[in-house]
């Protein structure tokens, strides 16, 4: 991602424009300032100021020193717009107008991707690029979302996936029912949510503007006072002097990289191949209390498959192995695929010719099961509970296999024949690598984890066992995510969640932070406030990590800048009644040369929002703790260092001047 310096650089002469700094009140007066410095520097006898060349160099060192202030702070917002730009830039590129194999009736015309709208359907084979956003409702096969995910490893989509415009379709053959108008795509939202993103506010941004705009004017009143002070007790005021003052005194620091630090908020998102759809979003983020996660996904790898097959007493293992693959034949979930692998392993493979007179029933996350009906015959595979209290069973066989695959961690699928339990299947997965280290990153926070599973209590118990965490909810059904949010938010926490379905829609639109997969449904994407590209769940977790870092770096930035003005005004002011040897006790640093004191001050103050513009760009180095502790490490790293550095630093460029012959 290349940033031109030469279009940054014009950016930020362009962002000299008051009616664009307006929005930024702090530098806003900076601006002022410099132009009010010009204007004395051009006729200063109208503001009784000297006119010695000596002082004439001091005019030019003040106006040249707000010139830089006010540029640093529109450089590091042109910084951070310039990234905004490149990957919009990267996404218009992304968008292709490309040939599609629409559906009319029993025809198949070809058209343009750009005269698709919602509804219609489109026949996408093998190496076509996807033509825009949909849902695949037939067929399989893998394709290759590098373009939009960055990540080279196809992904399969079967039944129900949802597919993005220009991606490639690398195997067999789909049938795919559009899912957006032209100009409604992915591709066109995230280029929407991009580019709104370079002037955004956020609540928290526009808190702290407020509070900066409420410092600036009390600085404001405090050197108009001191100015007529000045006055009153004799000593001639000098406006250059009290500008500088009022400069080094207001919040320029923070006020300089307020819009770099929200506007790289969304950036640093981004470069994680999380798209947030508002800066709130990102906010929200940093603030969570509590955090729900599926377990398959997310806490477990996701892959679960059949690994094993267990008859009841009395069935013969072959004849269950072919009910199993019977049930499953028509079955386009993973777990569904799964079972008729391990059946053509076990010497059993089924043909359409063996279901002629079967209905396929499909799995629904309400009722947890799915098979076959017909023929007077009827297969069912689910979970235990569910196919037990649908037929009124009871199998202490069939029930101790069921809780022997769960203390494993396993999950039991059950299967009846008939109204009768004829075995069970065993699913298998396993935990996502470093997912306990990561959880116990989160509740170091005191960030509550809460697992959803549908499997059972057993499963679940054990699952949250080898994971560390208490809080779980088995036997989960889609209101139940949504009922967990709503419970959260009633005790006034902040609720994040991950999900992929459209049953996972009202759950993500009512958490504070929601976050769907690019490979879930269009109710799904459209619900949440995020939306991984890599379909990565436990991305949320990074998310939490960088809207805590977003918020410590604003903190520990404002925290450094009050700091430092608190310490300039004992270099300032004492230059101010330098003739009162009676205010000497405020010259901490004897400063004898009042003019090359207060030249040094306004050098420090231009140097220092320099310095920082990488800091404020990449955020302050976060390390999970409590509240107590950060709040401790911010007043001791940016609080005091914040009071010492400016003495220090203004020191050693006093010196520096007075060595280097300036005695204005």
């Amino acid at each position: 991602m290349k940033i031109k310096i030469k279009e940054i650089m014009l950016d930020s002469l362009k962002d000299f424009d008051p009616r664009f700094l307006r929005h930024n009140p702090v530098m806003f007066v900076t601006e002022l300032a410099f132009i009010v410095s010009i204007i004395a520097a051009i006729i200063p006898g109208y503001f009784d100021l000297p006119v010695t060349p000596t002082y004439r160099e001091f005019y030019v060192a003040v106006i040249v020193l707000l010139f830089l202030t006010v540029l640093a702070s529109n450089v590091s917002t042109a910084i951070s717009e310039g990234k905004s730009k490149a990957i919009t830039d990267s996404l218009r590129a992304l968008k292709r107008n490309t040939p599609a194999k629409k559906v009319d009736g029993k025809k198949i015309v070809e058209v343009n991707s750009s005269d698709l709208k919602r509804g219609d359907i489109v026949i996408v084979e093998a190496n076509d690029i996807i033509p825009t956003d949909g849902e695949v409702i037939d067929g399989t096969g893998y394709v290759n979302e590098s373009s939009v995910t960055g990540e080279s490893r196809p992904v399969r989509k079967i039944l129900g996936d949802s597919v993005t415009g220009s991606t490639v379709l690398l195997t067999d053959k789909i049938k795919v029912l559009v899912t957006a108008n032209e100009g409604e795509t992915f591709i066109d939202q995230m280029i929407s949510i991009v580019q709104t993103a370079e002037r955004e506010k956020t609540p928290n941004e526009i808190s702290l503007q407020v509070l900066l705009s409420g410092i600036t004017l009390i600085f404001m009143i405090v050197t108009a006072a001191l100015f007529a002070v000045s006055g009153f007790a004799g000593v001639k005021p000098d406006l250059i002097i009290l500008i500088v003052l009022l400069v080094a005194l207001i919040p320029t620091t923070i006020g300089g990289l307020i819009p770099a630090i929200g506007i790289s908020a969304i950036n640093k998102i981004s470069s994680h191949n999380i798209i947030a759809k508002s800066g709130k979003a990102v906010e929200n983020a940093g603030d969570i209390d509590t955090i729900i996660l599926d377990k398959t996904g997310t806490i477990t790898v996701g892959e679960r498959g059949a690994v094993k097959f267990y008859p009841n007493q009395g069935v013969d293992y072959k004849k269950f192995v072919k009910y199993c693959a019977m049930a499953s034949f028509q079955d386009r979930t993973k777990e569904g695929m799964s079972i008729l692998k391990l059946a053509e392993k076990e010497g059993i493979k089924i043909s359409e010719s063996n279901l002629k007179s079967f209905k396929f029933i499909p799995f629904s996350s309400d009722t947890k099961f799915s098979g076959i009906k017909g023929n007077k015959e009827e297969i069912m595979k689910g979970s235990y509970n569910a196919l037990r209290s649908l037929y009124d069973l009871s199998d202490k066989y069939i029930d101790s296999i069921c809780k022997d695959i769960s203390l494993r961690g396993g999950t039991a699928l059950t299967v009846t024949r008939n109204k009768k339990f004829i075995g069970v299947i065993e699913l298998s997965d396993i935990l996502k690598p470093g997912i306990r280290q990561r959880l116990e990153r989160l509740k170091s926070m005191n960030i509550k984890p809460i697992m959803c599973t549908g499997d059972d209590e057993i499963t679940a118990k054990y699952i949250c066992s080898q994971i560390g965490i208490t809080d779980y909810i088995a036997n989960s059904k889609p209101m139940d995510k949504y009922n967990v949010v709503v419970k959260e938010k009633e005790q006034q926490r902040m609720v994040a969640m991950v999900g992929d379905g459209t049953n996972d829609a009202p759950a993500l639109a009512k958490a504070d932070v929601g976050m769907a997969m690019n490979s879930g449904t269009a109710a799904a994407k459209e619900a949440a406030n995020m939306v991984d590209l890599e379909n990565d769940p436990t991305k949320l977790m990074d998310v939490i990590f960088l809207g805590k870092q977003i918020l410590i770096t604003r903190g520990s930035l404002t925290t450094f800048s009050i700091a430092n003005d608190l310490s300039k005004y004992f270099v300032i002011v004492p230059a101010i009644f330098a003739a009162f040897s009676s205010l000497d006790f405020l010259n901490l640093l004897d400063l004898t040369n009042p003019i090359v004191a207060i030249t040094s001050a306004l050098i420090f103050n231009t140097v220092i929002l320099i310095v920082l513009i990488p800091l404020a760009l990449r955020g302050v180095r976060y390390k999970p703790s409590s509240v107590n502790e950060l709040l401790r490490r911010n007043v001791l790293i940016y609080g005091l260092g914040g009071v010492i550095l400016p003495f220090i630093a203004i020191k050693v460029i006093y010196m520096i001047m007075i060595a280097s012959g300036a005695v204005w």
